[in-house]
């Protein structure tokens, strides 16, 4: 086990369910671009014994402990996650956190920082799985709001040794205000521990230090964007020797042609040269059968964790389609009828298409008197901190975005998500199915109940829509009439918000 785990006299939990095996770069972290990643969802079909049937109903009946320290919330009960292992390693699931030999430290900051009750259904599964001898590597994807994050961050605590000053534990992520979040998961969880970290990031201008005079990292868990976790390394003040995890989040977009692909690959590569063996996690809600194929080239020896593509739309979260006859009614859609009721029930998120698209519906809203912010790549660093912080503390109620924060955004107050534009793949007109997943993510959080709604106004939009619909196997109702008060009203009755 871990350098710093203490033993655990908790009972022996039931065996995990096991099967057999069988063009210009864009990017939307260091660089600021308009529009962002692509990935599919895959899925592992497999015959399950009568036994693996029961466990799996077992780990089904967990509850999400709510990452933000409120109540257990239920997951989705038809959410069949299927395991893929390699080798002959059996590994039991975690019912309670004491069931994963933990220190008493970190469980100290799961029950009383986090305010955690046990794990859930992703957490049970894969925590075994990144903290048990020989340390497989493993891919892993489940729902938006599961619980990833604390698996991926349990397991980087889980294998640093406080007493050594040096970096043991990398998380890469595709933002920066993705990093930051991560990072500040990572203080939470390991309060007790004593370990230390650092956020590798692009500096704001009032922070800025020339690479050539940064001190070496000494701090044991970093956690970054590609970009700027690369030149470290290239510049010798990011040592990788003693790296013993190495994490990817949001890992299909870090691994796609048009995402990260080159600088993960590159790290990735010099990070395995220098430390001998380090483990690999790679998680995400969604991967296309393109970068799967890629991770299985990479990871050639490790485990997998899928969830059925169909159960990947959040059936918590509540969808609807409203036909608009032009750009004007989508306007008037969100302020007299989306926010006449939606700021009864919590925060709501826009997302647009292009930077101009975040100015103009920015100022339409503004000019009628309602308060909201707006955030997009190319703002200063500083200024989108200072965004992001007010949203989080829930000074600001409406934030309208671009992509940018359509992955792992988390803000368990959101329970509305407007898509002002349907999103689609940079320079195409077809549907972009994981960003579409990705945004409705960002309602609902740990189980909540939210509601989204897709203005349409164009036959363009109502056919990226209906592929929509299609690809997950999901029909999306449509809102009667775009001026009644009472369809919208009945809206967010039937998604359980009013």
């Amino acid at each position: 086990m871990a350098d710093n785990n203490t033993s655990s006299d908790a009972a022996p939990a039931p065996a995990l369910p096991t099967v057999t095996k069988k063009e210009e770069k864009r990017s939307w972290a260091d660089e600021v671009p308009d529009e962002e990643e692509t990935a599919e969802a895959a899925v592992s079909s497999s015959q399950q014994s009568g036994e693996e049937t029961s466990e799996l109903k077992a780990i089904e009946s967990l509850k999400i402990s709510d990452e933000d320290g409120g109540p257990a919330l239920e997951e989705p009960e038809d959410s069949d996650i299927k395991a893929v292992t390699s080798g002959d390693t059996v590994y039991t699931s975690a019912l309670k956190f004491e069931d994963l030999n933990l220190s008493e430290e970190l469980l100290k900051g799961l029950y009383v920082e986090m305010g955690f009750s046990r794990p859930s259904k992703i957490q049970a599964v894969t925590l075994p799985m990144i903290l048990t001898p020989p340390y497989k590597d493993l891919v892993a994807q489940a729902h938006n709001g599961s619980g990833k994050t604390t698996c991926f961050v349990l397991g980087m605590l889980s294998r640093v040794d406080p007493r050594k000053q040096v970096p043991q534990a990398i998380c890469i992520c595709p933002t920066r205000e993705l990093a930051l979040q991560n990072q500040s998961v990572l203080l939470r969880m390991g309060k007790f521990a004593g370990i230390t970290s650092m956020c590798a990031i692009p500096s704001d201008s009032t922070n800025f230090v020339p690479i050539a005079k940064r001190p070496p990292v000494t701090e044991q868990v970093v956690i970054g964007t590609p970009g700027t976790i690369k030149k470290w390394m290239s510049s010798r003040k990011l040592a990788t020797k003693d790296i013993n995890i190495l994490v990817f989040d949001e890992a299909d977009h870090m691994l796609a042609e048009d995402g990260f692909k080159d600088d993960s690959e590159r790290i990735m590569k010099d990070i395995q040269r220098g430390s001998g063996h380090c483990q690999v996690l790679l998680f995400s809600a969604t991967f296309n059968e393109t970068v799967k194929a890629f991770v299985s080239k990479v990871v050639k020896d490790g485990n997998q964790i899928f969830v059925k593509k169909e159960e990947l739309t959040l059936e918590k979260v509540k969808q609807y389609q409203v036909q608009c006859p032009n750009e004007r009614a989508k306007i008037d859609v969100i302020k007299d009828r989306i926010f006449e009721f939606g700021q009864k029930v919590g925060q709501t998120i826009i997302f647009v298409r292009t930077r101009d698209s975040t100015r103009v519906l920015h100022n339409s809203l503004a000019k009628e008197g309602y308060e909201c912010t707006s955030i997009q790549g190319a703002l200063r660093q500083e200024d989108r901190d200072k965004i992001i912080k007010e949203f989080k503390d829930g000074f600001t109620k409406v934030l309208i975005t671009t992509d940018l924060l359509a992955r792992g955004f988390d803000q368990s107050q959101v329970n509305l998500v407007i898509n002002y534009d349907l999103p689609v793949k940079y320079d195409t007109r077809e549907p972009d199915f994981e960003v579409y997943l990705h945004r409705i993510g960002r309602a609902g959080r740990f189980g909540r109940k939210g509601a989204v709604f897709n203005l349409l106004c164009t036959d363009w939009d109502k056919s990226i829509m209906e592929k929509i619909e299609r690809h997950f196997q999901h029909y999306i109702p449509e809102v009667p009439n775009w001026r009644s008060e009472d369809d919208f009203e009945n809206a967010l009755k039937d998604a359980g918000l009013l």
